[in-house]
């Protein structure tokens, strides 16, 4: 009687596990990217992995997101054209104008997403140095704002 009890708590504990839905990432939308250049800076003596350097044009069109996502290393943008609205983690705005530049913070704890909520496209220059192997971002789910 114990082990069948243990069972049906246990089958019980794991059927909860399992149902529990996860929060889920935004995906993106009205964007398109094209990579101008990529290559990895190998490792240093001290280094554990090679850095990934990529330099990508991406355009959001208007009413485009980028979804909530984060990078695992730091990002440099400079805004080509239109207007870049971005959402912090803090669920504060940032918009950043043709001719501005901005650099990301990385890491889990930084996501953040990115509109066009104007009428032209947005043209963006994005650098991204992420940690060899890792993807140019990661999505994640939206903070509670």
């Amino acid at each position: 009687m114990l082990l069948r009890s243990s069972v049906v708590v246990l089958s019980c504990a794991v059927a909860a596990v399992l149902s529990a839905s996860p929060a889920q990432a935004t995906p993106s939308s009205g964007v398109t990217a094209q990579v101008l250049f990529e290559t990895t800076v190998p490792a240093v003596a001290g280094s554990s992995a090679g850095t990934d350097l990529t330099l990508r044009r991406i355009e959001i069109a208007p009413g485009g997101t980028t979804g909530w996502h984060f990078h695992d290393g730091p990002v440099y943008a400079f805004v080509e054209s239109g207007v870049l609205s971005r959402t912090l983690q803090d669920c504060t705005k940032a918009v950043t104008t043709a001719g501005q530049a901005i650099t990301e913070d990385h890491g889990s704890d930084h996501v953040h997403e990115g509109s066009n909520l104007g009428t032209e496209p947005l043209v963006l220059l994005a650098f991204y140095t992420e940690p060899e192997g890792k993807p140019l971002s990661e999505d994640a789910p939206a903070p509670a704002c």
